[in-house]
């Protein structure tokens, strides 16, 4: 096994991991467009020149739309694909490796600095762009495994699948699907960005909207008028005095984290003209869902804390709720699971360094997985404050020590021929 494990870290070509991260970085594959598509298509390639056996699938949108557990979307798209990959051998996966190939839109571009966000700019140790850390990075480090598999030319023992999804930005249709077709594994890393340490946690997050109704009128007459956006604030206030309740005694697995579930509201809509009390605000965001919370009790104390505001107009016209788009539960590997203690073993035989254990505060494909009965959880290069920022990067240091650490999982959980 030893000698299997030196093989396999010595087959390992950094040049080479470097510039398929590049490559990858280069297709804006932002969630919905073409270009998600192309990249999956990429991907496959990349998995059969492996001698990976290869699922592709066209993905029947209608009908993961009306199965139970859907998890939403926010995104319009026609079409998706689904990629697994599965090495030789009998049997269920001992495990799968799993990322997304969908990247978040890149905001303002003049806040990249006059920067292409998708030119894969290297400077000194660090990859520049747009999905370089949420998660290519991520996804690459488990492309690049397979590759010094077979470079090494060791066989598996047991089957080793890698699990390449989209979608994951707006709710985890990708990894739903993945699942609804049968794909499954003992166990799964999640290459998400965590910076060296181990996510065993997530908390959920559900995307609401809401309609606050004012009464127009003329704005040299205003006071004949209720403006929206001035009723809306007392609901704000009272948004942010939930979140304050909820983040209250968090579990000792965030420690070090402020605010393990936040509420944020993210847009704001109000108005059709300047000279004109506004008589609509809708407002959208996040709401986060802690952990082994069932997702109806946290959209119930929402919705109690919103209607329950004591303002004269709201009394008689309350907000609409709505919880459009993704709707991420939370999710946790089982206690004391095997998993753990070989992912921390690796990385510590790889890199030197114990990892810490964590829990995030964002929803992931982790609970999908925990759902579908698959014990999961995150490893994967890359620091999350630079995701989904005009900032974002990734140290090809932490590519490099993920890469290893994966390869050296996959022979000790596989076993070897």
């Amino acid at each position: 096994m030893r000698d299997a494990e030196a093989r396999v870290l010595q087959a390992i070509d950094d040049t080479d991991t470097v510039n398929l991260l590049a490559e990858t970085v280069r297709v804006p594959s932002v969630t919905g467009t073409d270009a998600e598509s192309e990249l999956q298509h990429r991907v496959a390639r990349v998995l059969t020149e492996a001698d990976l056996d290869v699922d592709v699938w066209k993905l029947d949108l209608d009908d993961l739309g009306r199965r139970a557990g859907f998890p939403g979307t926010e995104a319009p798209r026609a079409e998706g694909y689904g990629v697994v990959a599965v090495t030789g051998g009998e049997g269920t996966p001992a495990l799968a490796l799993q990322g997304h190939v969908d990247v978040v839109p890149i905001g303002d571009p003049a806040q990249w600095a006059g920067h292409d966000p998708f030119a894969a700019r290297i400077t000194g140790d660090t990859l520049h762009g747009r999905g370089a850390c949420d998660m290519k990075a991520g996804l690459v480090a488990n492309l690049a495994v397979v590759r010094a598999l077979k470079k090494a030319g060791v066989r598996l023992a047991r089957p080793l699948a890698v699990h390449c999804v989209i979608s994951e930005e707006d709710g985890g249709l990708g990894a739903f699907a993945t699942l609804a077709r049968g794909h499954t594994a003992e166990a799964a890393v999640i290459t998400e960005p965590t910076s060296g340490a181990v996510i065993t946690a997530n908390a959920g997050a559900l995307t609401f909207r809401l309609e606050v109704v004012g009464r127009a009128a003329h704005g040299a007459t205003r006071y004949e008028g209720v403006n929206a956006v001035e009723v809306f604030w007392p609901v704000f206030e009272a948004i942010r005095r939930l979140e304050a309740e909820r983040n209250r005694d968090v579990p000792a697995v965030f420690a070090g984290n402020a605010m393990p579930y936040p509420i944020e509201v993210g847009t704001v809509r109000a108005g059709d003209w300047a000279s004109s009390v506004p008589d609509l605000l809708v407002a959208e965001g996040r709401m986060g869902v802690r952990l082994d919370e069932d997702p109806a009790a946290a959209r119930a104390a929402f919705e109690e804390a919103v209607l329950t505001v004591a303002h004269p107009w709201l009394r008689d016209h309350p907000p609409a709720i709505t919880w459009p788009g993704g709707q991420f539960a939370s999710g946790r590997l089982p206690e004391a699971h095997p998993l753990l203690a070989e992912v921390t073993g690796a990385i510590a035989d790889t890199t030197g360094a114990r990892p810490m254990e964590k829990a995030a505060p964002y929803g992931s494909d982790l609970r999908l997985y925990a759902a579908g009965g698959i014990p999961a959880l995150h490893y994967g290069p890359g620091d999350v404050r630079y995701a989904h920022a005009p900032r974002e990067q990734v140290e090809l240091r932490e590519l490099r020590e993920v890469t290893r650490a994966l390869a050296t999982l996959v022979v000790r959980r596989c076993g070897t021929l």
